[in-house]
């Protein structure tokens, strides 16, 4: 789809929020990653696995995992939820 109206979707929004982005080169691929596991399951414990293959040399992963972990039911620091 195309964006309308220049919202963000909720997962743009927390990686926006939490700095999970800084070069944007892993970005796009990260983003695929977490709304697909969001998709289908909203654990944290799930995360880990999932994200195994994107490399990100830039944010040091923390941001990344600080914005999909505030998405997932079981966070205790939830900044928005979707998908």
């Amino acid at each position: 789809g195309t964006v309308k109206g220049d919202k963000l979707h909720p997962l743009q929004k927390a990686m926006v929020q939490m700095h999970g982005s800084q070069c944007g080169y892993c970005t796009p691929g990260i983003i695929v990653s977490i709304y697909g596991l969001l998709a289908n399951s909203t654990k944290t414990k799930d995360l880990e696995e999932h994200l195994d293959g994107n490399l990100c040399r830039c944010t040091g992963y923390r941001p990344i995992w600080d914005a999909a972990r505030s998405l997932c039911d079981d966070s205790e620091e939830a900044l928005v939820k979707g998908p």
